[in-house]
């Protein structure tokens, strides 16, 4: 394989992450509903911007596991609160008209503003409508609301494509543990370079900047594995794509929870605070990781 990213595919990312800088949230009050029902409030253009972008529809409109990837991971870096893992994901089973979402064990995921979801069972996928109950979480990006009314199938899809599907869930929800790895690396890293204790920047001290240095290591190990995985969707065998994205999965949600920790720690007594951004970045580490979980038992290293 080669792991370059395409022309294509680095004006992609340098578009994600553009849109992520400038709408995503900047503080822990930009993440509250007071501009629900305002068209100009920051979240409305946000979710204007990313229905207009077309990303939802990436994989019916023919991009690779790794363009998925690349979208989501800019969009957990930046926290982006607006759906689109969940409407990804729903196109990559069915193409709707509609705004669609996933549904997993009975609660439809990445739901704010969706009324519809989808769920893969074995080869068959279903559909059903998402009721206004929301299910508590603890990512405050996202919201998940419980479905209403029975499922109806809606079609069928050959095995293959259901353990693709299920491979692209994997790293979808893999690069979102890493996108938020990655900006929660750089909320700490901004922090030490300001933060002066005894008349140095924290970041002088070895006590500071090895772990920094440690969680770079971690994000970049990630990077590998991910695009890895991401190019495995599509190029190659079904249950290899699988076992890739399972291997890329526990990995990077090992490496994203140590990051996160890491960040909060060198923020020192604000980081266990609310305003800080730091627990946000956890939170959605948390919710990614038990998205499609993947345990140690269930990954098979290939080792005889």
């Amino acid at each position: 394989m080669d792991a370059r990213l395409s022309a294509e595919q680095r004006d992609l990312r340098a578009a994600a992450a553009k849109l992520a800088d400038s709408l995503g949230p900047q503080s822990v009050l930009d993440l509250s509903d007071d501009d629900a029902d305002d068209d100009t409030g920051r979240r409305a253009r946000l979710e204007k911007a990313v229905a207009a972008a077309g990303w939802r529809r990436l994989r019916s409109d023919g991009a690779s596991g790794v363009e998925v990837a690349i979208v989501a991971e800019e969009f957990a870096r930046g926290l982006v609160d607006v759906p689109y893992l969940g409407p990804a994901l729903a196109d990559g089973l069915q193409a709707s008209s509609e705004p669609t979402t996933i549904a997993v064990d009975g609660v439809a995921v990445d739901a704010r503003g969706i009324a519809r979801a989808l769920a893969l069972s074995g080869i068959s996928v279903a559909a059903a409508t998402v009721a206004e109950d929301v299910v508590a979480g603890v990512d405050l990006t996202s919201v998940s609301r419980a479905l209403a009314g029975p499922r109806q199938q809606v079609g069928v899809i050959s095995p293959e494509h259901a353990r693709r599907w299920q491979a692209l869930a994997l790293v979808a929800t893999t690069a979102d543990l890493l996108g938020a790895a990655r900006g929660a690396h750089a909320l700490a890293c901004d922090y030490a370079k300001v933060r002066a204790q005894y008349g140095h920047k924290i970041g002088a001290y070895q006590a500071v900047s090895h772990p920094l240095a440690e969680g770079l290591a971690l994000i970049e190990g990630s990077v590998s594995i991910l695009r890895h995985a991401a190019w495995a969707v599509d190029e190659a065998a079904p249950d290899d794509a699988v076992r890739a994205a399972r291997l890329a999965k526990l990995y990077c949600a090992r490496a994203a929870r140590t990051v996160c920790e890491t960040s909060i720690q060198v923020h020192g007594g604000i980081g266990n605070t609310w305003d800080c951004l730091a627990h946000v970045y956890l939170r959605r580490v948390l919710a990614a990781t038990e998205l499609f979980p993947v345990r140690l038992a269930e990954v098979d290293c290939g080792l005889s």
